[in-house]
């Protein structure tokens, strides 16, 4: 008992922690009145991760952007280099999980990139003499190396959530299932306990054995959708936009 009157004040301080938190992201006053009971037992809080996403929906993250940026203050071919370095895949398979072709992209042995560093990003005309030229070309080849870094960090990203998602999705499946177990064990020793078979030590061990057992099953249902929030990231913000449609991605 005093072990679970630890642990509710424990988690009423990081109750009240995360909504300051929220309310100095938000600007504004969270309204009274919230209704927590639900808890992480949701469904309807974030939707599947769609199958088929292709890859271009990286090249809206921030850190992509960024180095585009410095290609252009290079004066660099940003098509030249999208066409050099960007893979155009297929980023997730069936059930949300990593698609192969990203998988065989990471591969250590994959030479998807590998020939990428051979391709001339072309310069635009200019240098008012041969030291400047080659200062330009120093810069622009730095550029060029710090989106390719940008893109493969970007990739390794994606792989990483959705790696992460899959075995979360197994630990939550396994813990579900622990619980339960231990939810029977419980009312097996209550039984034997009511009915004079066993004393009441063994009802207390079961009881904890099924709060720990729970516990832990919040525990796992957070990281869950800690791991989707960081593929929401990783994937660039969420929603691939072209000329013909918007594809939703996750959220």
């Amino acid at each position: 008992m005093d072990t679970a009157r630890a642990n509710s004040a424990h988690y009423a301080r990081a109750l009240a922690q995360d909504r300051d938190a929220l309310q100095l992201l938000l600007g504004a006053h969270i309204p009274e009145g919230i209704d927590y009971s639900a808890g992480l037992d949701r469904s309807d809080v974030v939707s599947a991760v769609e199958e088929a996403i292709p890859s271009d929906v990286l090249i809206k993250r921030p850190d992509v952007l960024a180095a585009e940026h410095l290609l252009k203050a290079a004066n660099a071919d940003i098509g030249a280099a999208r066409a050099a370095f960007f893979p155009a895949i297929e980023l997730t398979g069936s059930l949300g999980s990593a698609s192969t072709e990203l998988s065989g992209l990471l591969k250590h042995d994959s030479l998807a990139w590998t020939f990428a560093r051979q391709i001339s990003v072309p310069l635009f005309a200019g240098g008012a003499n041969e030291a400047n030229l080659k200062a330009a070309k120093v810069a622009r080849d730095t550029a060029v190396a710090q989106y390719e870094k940008a893109i493969q960090i970007a990739f390794r990203e994606v792989a990483d959530a959705l790696a992460a998602r899959g075995y979360l999705d197994e630990q939550l499946a396994a813990q579900q299932a622990l619980v339960s177990a231990s939810q029977d064990a419980y009312h097996l020793a209550q039984m034997r306990f009511r009915g004079g078979v066993d004393n009441y030590l063994s009802e207390l061990d079961a009881q904890r054995s099924l709060y720990d057992a729970q516990q832990q099953l919040q525990i796992v249902r957070l990281q869950r959708f800690e791991n989707l929030v960081t593929l929401y990231k990783t994937l660039g913000g969420g929603l691939r936009e072209n000329t013909a449609s918007k594809v939703p991605v996750i959220g």
